[in-house]
């Protein structure tokens, strides 16, 4: 490779960084201004906690805080399914009100117009977790620091990739609304039932468990169980870091591709 293709090489990566800096400001804005839509977003997993979580502690028959270390990184993975699954629609709307186009005229990467959105999602995880969390301490779930560190940075990572994969599926159905609704709620819903996020699966059918084990969100759950419970040196959290890394690798590539098709 001559000087000349390392320097723009090097130019190129700058500037996608600097992109997808300018994105991710861009898109923290409304965030920012608006903080209800992250506390409105916690009421579904707080009903789960608030709802769900009892009839687990009346019907195991174990102490609260052995159900809720086993129940709340449940919810945690929810939340980023629920949340990360659905911002595509953010998409889709500014595809009809032609704020989109707009993005795609403008001196920028393509690849950061979708790397910048991705990696937005990583803040209201972050927050949206820690509320749960905090929530849930004072009913007797136990917090281990380092497990809640490396447990947030799985999210994360688990996040960017699931957004992805939300942005392509906009991308892909562009003003077809109900039609992104209907392919993200019939991949959702298995998705979560078949994680053992809510209800385990030891019990259940050999089917299930057959397809729980390739299920990437089964392997993200069991990780962030373990984290939380101080085992951080437990294989089923290398399997959940390799199954979070590779949703976030496959998400960015397809995203990206449906990104740069679509300008």
């Amino acid at each position: 490779m001559t000087t000349t293709d390392t320097t723009t090489d090097t130019l190129v990566r700058a500037n996608l960084v600097r992109d997808t800096k300018n994105v991710l400001t861009r898109e923290l804005k409304p965030v920012l201004r608006d903080p209800f839509t992250l506390i409105f977003s916690l009421l579904q997993p707080l009903v789960f906690l608030g709802l769900f979580a009892p009839l687990l502690i009346g019907g195991s028959g174990q102490p609260a805080s052995e159900t809720l270390a086993w129940f709340v990184p449940g919810v945690l993975v929810m939340i980023v399914l629920f949340g990360t699954g659905a911002t595509g629609s953010n998409l889709q709307y500014e595809m009809m009100t032609g704020s989109h186009e707009r993005t795609l005229v403008a001196p920028l990467a393509r690849s950061s117009l979708l790397v910048g959105r991705a990696l937005k999602e990583i803040a209201p995880i972050v927050v949206q977790a820690l509320v749960i969390v905090l929530i849930a301490w004072p009913f007797g779930f136990a917090i281990n620091v380092p497990g809640l560190l490396i447990g947030l940075a799985l999210l994360a990572v688990f996040g960017v990739g699931l957004g992805s994969l939300s942005y392509s599926l906009a991308l892909a159905t562009k003003d077809r609304e109900w039609l992104f609704w209907g392919v993200q709620q019939s991949l959702i819903f298995p998705l979560l039932i078949l994680s053992g996020m809510l209800l385990p699966l030891d019990d259940g059918p050999a089917w299930m468990r057959a397809v729980a084990s390739v299920n990437p969100v089964n392997w993200v759950v069991q990780a962030e169980r373990a984290l939380f419970a101080g085992d951080l040196g437990d294989a089923t959290v290398l399997w959940g870091w390799i199954s979070a890394v590779a949703v976030a690798a496959i998400g960015l590539v397809v995203g990206v591709r449906a990104i740069r098709r679509s300008s």
